[in-house]
């Protein structure tokens, strides 16, 4: 199919109080905020947000550390690349743009700032679509030979400051390719316009210094928040979709909709789809199709 790359699109940063936050708008009716994950960008959309415009209003940001938006500083504890702290910057950037509801899409690191974003502002979502994840601390307690050899950059990336960032920094799109290519794929893989973006992005030493604290974030201050919710019996209380690729690892190792259940207050709704980790950009036909039966 033809691809319209954001042709009718927005394209402008916002101020909101720790930052700049680069985004991308288009559209009419209930707002559809959609998170990207790592190592992308807001572009990781290109192929879906266009097809929706008709419906919904879609505002795609570069999630804080990634992209052009706003690098947040580093700290022993990680706090600024928490997901509560990247959810509370969406939270104040959707309160910018003037929407107090609206439905949220999130892949991968997207995913999971949506996961907590809805554990803390439920209010603010009517209902979200999770894409290719289970919840953080799903993954670490379940963490086994395979999850070790087949996410190893859960644990590579996480390594103290700047150990992995200052080999990434020596070739950062050779890591680009060798890091996208958990299911083995051609440098073509990514369409031209997208993929200019991502390099462009890793090649700023600062986007490989937020990644790894992001990645710092989750083996530490995020698993202590799932924690703690969990204790405190606190879920996604609105609708939630959870897709992942039928080619990626999810399936492989896990029983994803059983896993959010625990998760959820109301019955989780979920499949695989034929695509491996990047969903969007291998399979959109079939994203957007969920996303209108879904939020319908």
């Amino acid at each position: 199919m033809a691809i319209n790359f954001f042709e009718d699109f927005e394209h402008s940063t916002i101020k909101i109080k720790n930052g700049f936050v680069r985004f991308r708008k288009a559209g009419h009716g209930p707002a559809l905020l959609m998170l990207h994950g790592n190592p992308q960008t807001h572009v990781m959309w290109h192929k879906v947000a266009p097809a929706l415009t008709n419906k919904f209003t879609i505002i795609c940001p570069d999630i804080p550390g990634y992209g052009k938006s706003y690098k947040p500083k580093i700290s022993k504890d990680h706090q600024n690349y928490s997901k509560a702290s990247m959810a509370s910057d969406m939270n104040q950037f959707m309160n910018l743009l003037g929407f107090n509801k609206f439905y949220i899409i999130g892949h991968d690191r997207g995913a999971r700032i949506g996961h907590r974003f809805a554990l803390d502002y439920p209010d603010k979502v009517i209902k979200i679509i999770l894409l290719d994840i289970i919840p953080t601390i799903e993954h670490f307690e379940k963490t086994n030979k395979e999850f070790a050899m087949g996410y190893y950059h859960w644990f590579w990336l996480a390594q103290r400051y700047p150990i992995p960032e200052s080999v990434i920094n020596k070739a950062p799109e050779e890591w680009f390719f060798a890091h996208t290519s958990r299911e083995k794929k051609d440098r073509d893989f990514f369409a031209p316009k997208a993929l200019a973006d991502y390099i462009e992005c890793v090649k700023n030493p600062e986007t490989i210094r937020s990644i790894c604290e992001d990645y710092r974030a989750a083996a530490t201050i995020d698993f202590k928040d799932d924690e703690i919710s969990r204790k405190q019996n606190l879920k996604i209380k609105m609708p939630a979709l959870v897709l992942w690729g039928k080619k990626g690892k999810i399936e492989q190792w896990y029983k994803p909709l059983k896993i959010w259940q625990k998760y959820c207050v109301q019955e989780v709704k979920g499949y695989g789809v034929n695509a491996g980790h990047y969903l969007a950009e291998e399979n959109p036909d079939e994203i957007i199709n969920s996303i209108n039966n879904f939020l319908k």
